[in-house]
């Protein structure tokens, strides 16, 4: 699931960015409304742990873009703001959980499951090109009804091009999707997983338009 966390603080931000990838979620960064606006407009972002006090404005407005784009996206605020009236001013703007600093990271991470599983009762976690089917949920894959089991970056990488089908996905976007996991990311870390993956898929699964990157499914 990819994260974003609006956070100004940026130690407690790195701090809980690196949690958050151990936990398994693809987290990025932002410590304003302005930029937190901007990765919003990607389309990318599945669930937002949202701070209220930030430097050009406040969390309220971020939120108050999620609601107003009807997008099912799950924001969880996480501010130094307690107060009952806060909480209760926080949840009536329609966010989804509320949590006071200063804070457990195991009770953040239990409401970011609940968050999630609040999702997966909306939407299909299965993702599917033609054979090829991954169920986001168990984190598996299957090919014409056969199980396959992926290293992790593969997976990783398959699950991006299918949730992108028929648009292509640069090397950099490929790239940045690894480094929000929390992976490593060497020079030719995707050419060598993508080789890795059409081992395992028909030829003409992964297709290469050169110059420019890669894609799966009709364009």
């Amino acid at each position: 699931m990819h994260l974003l966390l609006v956070e100004d603080d940026y130690l407690v931000a790195q701090g809980l960015i690196r949690s958050l990838r151990q936990e398994g979620y693809s987290a990025e960064h932002s410590g304003t409304v302005k930029h937190a606006l901007e990765c919003l407009s990607s389309g990318e972002i599945e669930l937002v742990i949202l701070d209220l006090g930030l430097p050009d404005g406040d969390g309220s407005q971020v939120l108050k873009h999620i609601k107003a784009q009807k997008k099912v996206i799950p924001v969880v605020i996480l501010t130094a703001r307690g107060s009952i009236d806060d909480k209760v001013q926080g949840l009536d703007m329609g966010a989804d959980d509320y949590l006071a600093k200063p804070f457990d990271p195991a009770e953040l991470f239990a409401r970011l499951r609940v968050a999630s599983r609040r999702i997966n009762q909306t939407q299909s976690s299965l993702l599917r090109c033609g054979d090829v089917v991954i169920d986001t949920s168990a984190h598996t894959v299957t090919l014409s009804g056969q199980s396959l089991t992926l290293p992790r970056k593969e997976y990783m990488l398959l699950k991006a091009l299918m949730e992108n089908q028929g648009r292509v996905q640069s090397k950099q976007q490929l790239e940045n999707k690894l480094y929000q996991w929390g992976e490593e990311v060497g020079s030719n870390t995707i050419e060598v997983h993508i080789h890795h993956l059409r081992k395992k898929f028909p030829s003409d699964f992964i297709k290469t338009l050169r110059g420019i990157g890669y894609v799966v499914g009709k364009r």
